[in-house]
């Protein structure tokens, strides 16, 4: 007897119309004495040789679900997941030879420093550290044998903004050849793409505004061109700094809160950069008027983030209103949905020289401010409270408590209490 064509098409689906493996799915030899439960409970994702993943090292479908969603935010071809920041660093660096000259910046994070000092010193790399903020003078630094530009905007901690669409432009006039990569990880793709204007690459510590938790690390890689995302994924399965499946799960979870978070800790960032610059500290933060490229850091990003800088003129005063604050965190980390301060030359840059630390102009009582989502009127409380125990302030009447409550009039309704405890 004939089956009908609709009830034939119909076979393959499950009882809830996908077509899917059936469940159970079977394990045991179909004929023959079943498996034992202690075997079945072993079954494991199954992969062979010749599969797109046959071995995690090489991939796992978490993994690529994740480079596919960054892939798109991105707004790049393909994305690469390593397990942290500088390993995407590493990965990127990897594909330079002895002989080849990297342009980069003055104000760089530690450790991308620390990597370009060893690869400099032991695989025969030029480095030109330059202002990369003044577009002639990295002009002056490019030349036919420049491999590599890395930039980072913004700085960190100096906040200093580079014109990422005028040096890729500059640098790919100098040499065709030459890859634009720029450590986005202020600005999360949120706010900043810098593939839209004209970079090679994009890379980021996922440690940081990605996952918003600081319960994971991950680096991320955004590429256009198809020979460099062979070239780097080489790398990682080379070298086996893929990001884990479970690690990959949470990032993918915790960027879906992306937007709300960077929202709420840019607002309470700029409130705080307000507050701290009508005081008469010195501000580094984007999105003050006062900020020298104010402009141009408007022209490239939706956004100021979420890192301020300050200074008191004095290390041992930095220090005492570190060591005061509640709320703030110490923490050389940025980008979590808790507030953290630090003083980064005694601690994220601390792997700088002090010589070099001068030479490139970094303040030793800078005091770096990574803003959370807490309460705005809880946050100037408790840095108010810090500062003047630290003595950084003095308490004249209500003049304080007015400053203090006229950032966060109409945002709580709350008033800032100040107590100048001993």
């Amino acid at each position: 007897m004939s089956t009908p064509s609709g009830i034939a098409a119909l076979k393959h689906l499950d009882l809830d119309g996908h077509d899917l493996p059936p469940s159970p799915a079977p394990s045991s030899p179909s004929n023959g004495r079943k498996y034992a439960l202690a075997t079945e409970l072993s079954a494991t994702f199954k992969g062979g040789p010749g599969q797109e993943y046959d071995y995690t090292r090489s991939g796992n479908p978490t993994r690529t679900a994740l480079e596919r969603h960054m892939a798109k935010i991105m707004n790049a071809n393909r994305a690469l997941v390593v397990s942290s920041g500088m390993g995407a660093c590493d990965v990127i660096t990897r594909i330079l030879k002895p002989g080849d000259e990297v342009v980069t910046g003055d104000d760089l994070y530690g450790g991308t420093n620390r990597l370009l000092t060893y690869l400099k010193t032991h695989g025969g790399i030029t480095v030109k550290h330059v202002d990369t903020t003044k577009l002639d003078v990295v002009k002056a630094a490019l030349s036919a044998k420049t491999t590599m530009v890395l930039l980072e905007t913004p700085t960190n901690p100096l906040i200093k903004i580079v014109d990422i669409s005028g040096i890729s432009s500059a640098a790919h006039e100098a040499s065709r050849e030459c890859i634009v990569a720029v450590d986005n990880t202020m600005m999360s793709p949120y706010l900043q793409n810098p593939l839209d204007l004209g970079a090679d690459v994009t890379y980021e510590s996922g440690t940081k505004y990605l996952s918003g938790h600081h319960d994971l690390m991950a680096g991320i890689i955004g590429i256009n061109r198809a020979e460099l995302g062979e070239r780097f994924y080489f790398m990682i399965n080379s070298t086996g700094c893929g990001l884990a499946p479970f690690d990959s799960w949470l990032l993918l979870r915790g960027v879906k809160t992306l937007a709300v978070r960077m929202e709420k800790q840019q607002t309470n960032a700029m409130a705080i950069a307000n507050f701290l610059e009508s005081r008469g500290f010195k501000v580094r933060y984007p999105g003050l008027k006062s900020h020298s490229q104010y402009a141009l850091h408007d022209s490239q990003a939706r956004g100021a983030g979420a890192v301020l800088s300050f200074e008191t003129g004095s290390v041992a005063l930095s220090e005492r209103i570190v060591e005061s604050t509640k709320l703030f965190g110490i923490s050389v980390s940025f980008g979590c949905v808790n507030s953290l301060i630090s003083m980064p030359c005694r601690m994220s840059h601390a792997s700088i020289d002090p010589a070099t630390r001068k030479e490139r102009s970094l303040p030793e009582d800078i005091i770096r401010l990574c803003m959370g989502i807490e309460d705005l009127t809880d946050l100037i409380d408790d840095l108010s409270q810090a500062l003047v125990r630290a003595g950084a302030v003095r308490l004249t009447g209500d003049s304080f408590v007015a400053l203090a409550a006229e950032h966060v009039e109409g945002q709580t309704g709350r008033t800032t209490q100040v107590v100048d405890e001993p």
